[in-house]
């Protein structure tokens, strides 16, 4: 059975002098272990802020944190690639699904992307409540999950800012449904992947994922030329939700990669 997982935001526990020490949790994850009801022996899984991953036992609590001993130190898992979805906002409660799903599986980074045709708006004064509100997602998903790593939700961006930040990836996937059925994700992962001479766990893979009323022509193009190893990909001959892209995108990219499974499989 996995351990509870808790991510800490400002203790490093290798600076802790003394062998019992309180887990300096948030409010919202004491909360949390509370409901867990954990009690004096059993153990959690620590992220800690310098991101370093301890397994620890609880011998009490102080108020509402618990009080800890270090059991011993874990070991991060070393084959997690750094993906990132480019999301196109959608309207309603989809980009909470999308986030909370996506880091399950494994996403490092989310872009809300404020696309053309976007339905969902989000003004410089609703950005930073609605990043915070995802982030509080993302965390909630890879502590339930058991992720080694936070998923990082930027600020919404509009398609120059996006397209700034593209240019720092290794690779580009630009889902679109109107691209041709030649346009196999495989492929063209496996090609910029071999330009760019870099191990799949090395790999920064940016995964772009229009909104409902999908990506504008002009989007497709300026995204394409945002990255000289950007292609546009096909995820089949169904015309899938936003939602549902969102995540069967970034989880097709994970197991080229090697993940969810794929290394059990070979």
């Amino acid at each position: 059975m996995s351990l509870p997982h808790f991510f800490l935001n400002d203790q490093v526990l290798a600076n802790e002098a003394q062998a019992e020490f309180p887990l300096a949790l948030s409010r919202d994850d004491a909360k949390h272990a509370k409901v867990l009801r954990l009690a004096p022996g059993e153990h959690v899984a620590v992220v800690d802020a310098a991101q370093d991953y301890f397994e620890c036992e609880i011998v009490s609590f102080a108020e509402a944190l618990p009080v800890v001993r270090i059991a011993g130190h874990l070991d991060q898992a070393s084959d997690m690639p750094h993906v990132c979805l480019v999301q196109g906002l959608a309207k309603g409660d989809k980009m909470e699904t999308v986030i909370r799903h996506a880091t399950e599986l494994g996403v490092a980074e989310f872009i809300p992307f404020a696309a053309a045709r976007s339905i969902m708006k989000v003004d410089a004064k609703k950005a930073a409540a609605k990043t915070e509100r995802w982030q509080a997602i993302a965390k909630s998903a890879a502590m339930q999950s058991g992720q080694t790593r936070l998923a990082h939700v930027n600020q919404p961006m509009k398609l120059a800012a996006v397209c700034a930040a593209l240019a720092g990836f290794d690779a580009v996937l630009v889902c679109w449904e109107e691209a041709p059925g030649t346009a196999v994700l495989h492929e063209a992962l496996a090609s910029a992947l071999a330009n760019v001479g870099k191990p799949h766990i090395e790999a920064r893979i940016a995964v772009v994922v229009g909104p409902e009323g999908g990506l504008a022509p002009e989007e497709v193009e300026a995204l394409l030329a945002s990255n000289a190893h950007a292609s546009l990909v096909s995820l089949g001959r169904s015309i899938l939700r936003t939602e549902t892209a969102g995540i069967v995108a970034p989880a097709l990219v994970l197991y080229e990669l090697g993940g969810l499974g794929a290394k059990e499989r070979a």
